[in-house]
C-alpha cells in the first residue's frame, strides 16, 4: 500500500489499481509542497472519502469529483451536498456501515468531533464526523481517524477492524494532541504503523509529532513521520 501525505490531513491511498484521496484539502493548504494542486493529487482516483465536512477536510473535494467522476464516500448529509452541485456518483453512509466497493471494504466509525461547512454563513451543517476503515484483500488494514478526541472505544475498532495503520490526529486544541494519540495507539488501537497528521499546519496547532513519538518509544509500534508530499510504502 503506498500512502502519501500532502499535509494537514490530506492523503492519497494507492494499491494494486485503486486510488483513493482521503480529505483533499489541497488548495489554501500552507503545507502542501510547490508544484502540488488538486488536479494531481486526483488524477486517476476513483473514489474520493471524507471524514466529516469542515473546509480543511472537504477542501476541493467538488472539483476533484469534476474532473475525475470518482465515486464520493462520505456521511449522507456531505453526498447529499454533493448530489446538489450536480455530482450523482455518491455513496452515503453512516456510523457503523459498511460497503464492498469492489477492490476494498471501507466502514465509518465513530468520531468524537464536529462537522459543518463554513463557505456559508450561518454555517451548513454536514452531518456527524467520522472515521474511515480501508480493508482491500492483501493489503494492510488502514483506519483513518479524522478530526478526533481519544476514545475507550477505540478498543473496539480495534476488535472489530484490527487496524494494521492508524493514520491519527496529533495536533491539540481541535483534536488530540500526540501524547493522547500516542495512548489511543498503545492502549487501543494497536497497529503495527501510525502516521500523524493535522497538525504543523497552521499557528494553532502542535507544529511537530515529538509528543507521538515519545509517547509510542518502546511500544513496538513504528511512528512514520513523512514530509508533506512524501509517500510511504507499508
Amino acid at each position: 500500500m503506498k500512502i502519501t501525505w500532502y499535509g494537514h490531513s490530506a492523503f492519497r491511498i494507492e494499491f494494486g489499481d485503486t486510488a483513493i484521496v482521503l480529505d483533499p484539502f489541497i488548495s489554501g493548504n500552507p503545507s502542501v509542497p510547490a508544484g502540488v494542486t488538486a488536479a494531481s493529487v486526483g488524477e486517476g482516483a476513483g473514489h474520493v472519502i471524507l471524514s466529516h465536512g469542515h473546509d480543511d477536510h472537504f477542501g476541493d473535494t467538488l472539483d476533484i469529483l469534476k474532473a475525475t467522476g470518482a465515486t464520493l464516500t462520505a456521511n449522507w448529509e456531505i453526498c447529499m451536498y454533493a448530489a446538489s452541485k450536480g455530482h450523482q456518483a455518491i455513496n452515503p453512509m453512516n456510523s457503523g456501515g459498511s460497503v464492498d466497493l469492489g477492490a476494498f471494504r471501507v466502514s465509518l466509525t465513530t468520531a468524537h468531533h464536529s462537522s459543518a461547512s463554513t463557505l456559508t454563513m450561518p454555517p451548513l451543517y454536514l452531518g456527524n464526523p467520522h472515521g474511515v476503515v480501508i480493508k482491500a484483500e492483501g493489503e494492510p488494514t488502514l483506519y483513518f481517524a479524522g478530526d478526533t478526541d481519544i476514545f475507550s472505544d477505540m478498543a473496539l475498532i480495534r476488535e472489530f477492524h484490527a487496524p494494521d495503520i492508524a493514520i491519527l490526529p496529533i495536533g491539540d486544541r481541535f483534536t488530540m494532541d500526540g501524547k493522547l494519540a500516542a495512548i489511543a495507539a498503545e492502549r487501543f488501537l494497536k497497529p503495527r504503523h501510525v502516521i500523524p497528521c493535522h497538525y504543523g499546519t497552521f499557528p494553532l496547532l502542535d507544529p511537530n509529532p515529538d509528543k507521538l513519538i515519545a509517547g509510542l518509544a518502546g511500544s513496538g509500534i513504528t511512528v512514520h513521520t513523512p514530509k508533506p508530499g512524501e509517500s510511504l510504502l507499508i
